[in-house]
């Protein structure tokens, strides 16, 4: 069953932020936009590559109103260490969710049962707490922060415009479609 447009299921989890624990739920997220950005395990490979990436496009993402949550399911002491020790890690200014009883991955539908791991899962969430984008990569496949900036653009447009949609490769500024009769047969 696909997760686009569910509500986000009710979740309560540590988090580390700024060099503080904190609790993150669900309605943490009512009224912006929000990525949960799932990775399989702290002091891992790929992992930290993606979490930089995203942790050097961060301001960008806060330009658009949109709060980052890595979620794996390594303790919000685990993501402490991690951040105190690696260079890469260092960087990363989002909250950094722990998920050691697998809830919240469960809820995203990208827990790896026989490992206690996550998929490389990416869900943009609306205003509403409603997901928009669901993305799920093989462990060996790293994602690309400009290329999900460039969808969470797109969702928002959409969500602004629901009259237009968003061809393939849109980026800001360019033309959208208003899906119409006369267009039928014509792309």
């Amino acid at each position: 069953m696909s997760l686009i447009n569910t509500e986000v299921k009710p979740f309560k989890a540590q988090a580390f932020k700024n060099g503080e624990f904190k609790e993150i739920t669900e309605a943490d997220l009512k009224g912006k936009w929000s990525v949960f950005f799932f990775y399989p395990a702290n002091f891992t490979f790929v992992c930290p590559t993606e979490l930089e990436d995203l942790a050097d496009k961060y301001e960008e993402f806060q330009k658009l109103g949109v709060e980052i949550y890595s979620v794996s399911t390594d303790t919000h002491f685990s993501h402490k260490a991690w951040h105190d020790t690696s260079d890469s890690i260092k960087k990363i200014k989002y909250t950094m969710v722990g998920d050691p009883t697998g809830e919240i991955t469960r809820n995203f539908d990208v827990m790896i049962e026989e490992a206690g791991l996550a998929d490389r899962g990416t869900f943009v969430i609306d205003t509403e707490g409603k997901i928009q984008i669901v993305e799920v990569n093989a462990g060996g496949i790293g994602r690309d922060a400009s290329e999900l900036l460039r969808k969470v653009k797109a969702a928002q447009y959409v969500a602004a415009h629901p009259n237009e949609v968003c061809p393939a490769k849109w980026k800001e500024g360019e033309k959208t479609l208003a899906p119409s009769l006369d267009l039928v047969g014509k792309i």
